[in-house]
């Protein structure tokens, strides 16, 4: 359930930390979303904060759950939010995000080296504990 979920606590501050920096635009990465509920919540959040370019991005090696990542966007709909569902491994995705590293990743598992290059600042929660990690 997202409004239980340790990490966004994390995401609320992280997000406001680059507004207090200035930042309209942030770029938000959710690997192995699920639903996509959590992102979702964060673009809205970026949103009113003052943010005018928000990219979220729903990673997930589930067809199904890209579909329903989708579905819940559609209620999300605002100029300045862009939405990109992307079906791959999450290999595939880190990879990917590499080149040009997201502000903020939204993880779910153990910070290896391949997630701490995909984003400026990894938010992440593994079995126990959830983390924040700078890059």
């Amino acid at each position: 359930m997202i409004a239980h979920d340790p990490r966004w606590p994390a995401i609320r501050s992280a997000l406001s930390g680059l507004r207090e920096q200035r930042r309209f635009s942030v770029r938000i990465v959710d690997a192995d979303c699920g639903a996509g509920a959590l992102l979702i919540r964060a673009v809205r959040h970026a949103r009113i904060l003052g943010f005018t370019a928000i990219e979220g991005r729903v990673i997930s090696g589930s067809p199904a759950m890209i579909g329903r990542a989708r579905c819940a966007a559609r209620r999300a709909r605002d100029p300045a939010i862009g939405l990109e569902f992307a079906s791959l491994t999450l290999d595939e995705a880190l990879r990917a995000e590499r080149d040009l590293p997201a502000d903020i990743l939204i993880w779910r598992g153990p910070i290896t080296a391949a997630v701490s290059q995909a984003a400026i600042l990894v938010i992440a929660q593994d079995d126990r504990t959830w983390l924040e990690k700078a890059a």
